[in-house]
């Protein structure tokens, strides 16, 4: 009853001077607003991310060329074609654990099919390629392993060169020129979206690599390599194996740097959502911020309130009432405004996450951990900034306080 009865009371007071309390509370609404909208888009970038790291496939280990350097600048791994169909053929047979492998040539070409006539890229692959990414074919057939050795002239196409070639009809049984050079379309892509670095995933054509090398690039060598291992599991020994392997193969000595580069999808995922993790940090921090400031406003206003009731402690503890009390009602009053302000808070930083998704087409993820947090913080800023306040009414001296004017 006793607790009730001071709740009473503190709501009375925070009543006593509406405007001035919701002005006290804005602080604390803003603080929590901003990190939950914040976070949520900090969040929702890390998980667009990891789900485009998702879309390349299952236990998927890239392996990447050795770099080539141009005016003194290192133009990276990939860029120098220092993998070979042997080294591809050895992975094949001799790594134990891999249960899909494709080989990856990629040019840009112009496309003509009928009327229509456009410039895409045009990937060569081998036949395990499709289910190494887990790509759904819309509508036709994969091309066969007879098709790679054979170096026939056919191709996959994506969901957007196919509309933009033949709008909403059946591209499966068409034939597309690339380069002059005719491709008989077997099977049709089902849409995959954007990649991590915003292009379309979509707008690309799948050859045999054999048909890509012979008819289309000219190339003798090999950029990188899709390998699929059995399990997540194995993906590190799978990674050690193929090292071991090409470095066998490209005859690398002991302390020598590899000309070839073998990450995991694990690995990718990491560096990719690292930036993701660290904006959401500073996002996180700097709204932080207006936790503080809301904090600081509690207690600045708590100490005015103390002051303009100077004499009404001192008639309660003339009365009777103990400074345990007066201190009890001055923190509640406190707690009260950060724990009001936090659920208001938190139903503008929803609405904001939900407005950002909707106008400006981010995506954003709101946590219930980040709610949580969000309103915990509030709380304790409102006992630990409205603390001093309290404790400074409940140690009045009640004489003094009872001649204050």
């Amino acid at each position: 009853m006793m607790i009730l009865a001071i709740l009473r009371l503190s709501l009375r007071a925070l009543r006593r001077n509406t405007l001035r309390t919701l002005l006290t509370m804005l602080g604390i609404i803003i603080g929590v607003a901003a990190v939950i909208a914040m976070v949520s888009i900090g969040n929702g970038a890390k998980a667009q991310v990891e789900s485009q790291i998702a879309a390349l496939g299952q236990n998927v280990i890239m392996v990447l060329s050795g770099n080539v350097s141009r005016g003194g600048f290192s133009m990276g791994f990939g860029s120098a074609g220092t993998l070979t169909q042997g080294d591809f053929d050895a992975i094949r047979k001799e790594v134990p654990g891999v249960v899909g492998a494709s080989p990856e040539v990629r040019s840009g070409a112009q496309i003509a099919a009928g009327a229509a006539n456009i410039n895409t890229q045009v990937m060569g692959v081998g036949e395990d390629y499709v289910s190494v990414r887990s790509w759904i074919l819309a509508s036709g057939a994969n091309f066969t392993d007879q098709d790679v050795r054979s170096a026939n002239k056919v191709a996959l196409i994506g969901k957007t060169t196919a509309t933009t070639l033949f709008g909403d009809a059946d591209p499966v049984g068409q034939v597309i020129r690339i380069r002059s050079a005719p491709f008989t379309v077997v099977g049709a892509l089902a849409p995959k979206g954007m990649a991590m670095m915003g292009n379309d995933q979509d707008d690309v054509i799948l050859v045999p690599y054999t048909s890509a090398m012979k008819r289309l690039s000219g190339a003798t060598s090999f950029r990188s390599f899709v390998i699929q291992a059995e399990s997540p599991e194995a993906m590190p020994t799978v990674q050690a194996e193929i090292t071991d392997l090409l470095r066998q193969r490209h005859r690398i000595l002991e302390g020598r740097d590899d000309d070839f580069l073998v990450r995991t999808q694990q690995e990718i995922s990491e560096a990719a959502t690292a930036t993701s993790r660290i904006m959401t940090v500073l996002l996180g921090s700097i709204a932080g911020v207006s936790l503080l400031v809301g904090g600081i406003g509690i207690m600045n206003i708590m100490l005015v309130s103390v002051t303009e009731r100077t004499r009404e402690i001192g008639v309660r503890l003339a009365v009777g009432a103990r400074s345990y009390d007066i201190l009890f009602q001055f923190l509640t009053e406190a707690v009260t405004l950060s724990i009001v302000g936090g659920l208001i808070g938190i139903g503008l930083g929803l609405g904001t996450s939900k407005l950002v998704t909707l106008k400006f087409g981010w995506a954003t993820l709101v946590s219930s951990t980040s709610i949580m947090l969000a309103f915990i913080f509030s709380a304790a800023i409102g006992i630990f900034f409205g603390f001093y306040p309290a404790r400074k009414a409940a140690h009045l001296d009640p004489i003094e306080a009872l001649r204050y004017e």
